[in-house]
């Protein structure tokens, strides 16, 4: 989805069980921000997509679709991006940005493609396929430019 009104919120990643349900890597501050999220994909309407259980310790939660009834029919989901509404998000105390804030900003001379997150904080990949840390960085919203910590 190309559309700056979406932000991706978690990815189906896998079948859960025989009875349809599926596993989604959440990319949310907390997998029980599911409960609430109005869940937007190409694959299926919000309405039919329902928050079951977290898992513990984990970034995965499961979840059941309708209309979705068994193994095959959740593998076939596999890859499926979630998104949610833009205007659904709450506003951020200063010093915190939502991840689709930075994709698109400059560092130096390069554009920020992506950030990741592999547990040990925030890191911005760059069109150079740099990779760089996030922490401490001095971001400019209104110029679209993020200076980071020397």
């Amino acid at each position: 989805m190309e559309n700056k009104n979406k932000i991706l919120a978690g990815e189906i990643v896998a079948a859960q069980g025989l009875r349809g349900e599926v596993r989604v890597q959440t990319f949310t501050q907390s997998p029980n921000d599911f409960t609430e999220l109005k869940i937007d994909s190409e694959k299926f309407h919000q309405d039919e997509f329902k928050f079951v259980r977290a898992l513990p310790n984990s970034s995965i939660i499961i979840a059941k679709i309708k209309g979705i009834d068994d193994r095959n029919a959740a593998e076939s989901l596999r890859g499926a991006q979630l998104f949610i509404n833009r205007d659904t998000l709450p506003a951020l105390p200063d010093g915190e940005f939502y991840h689709a804030d930075l994709i698109g900003m400059m560092v130096e001379q390069n554009k920020v493609v992506a950030v990741h997150n592999f547990g040990a904080g925030d890191i911005l990949e760059l069109d150079n396929g740099e990779m760089v840390s996030f922490s401490g960085a001095q971001v400019d919203i209104e110029n679209k430019n993020i200076l980071l910590k020397k």
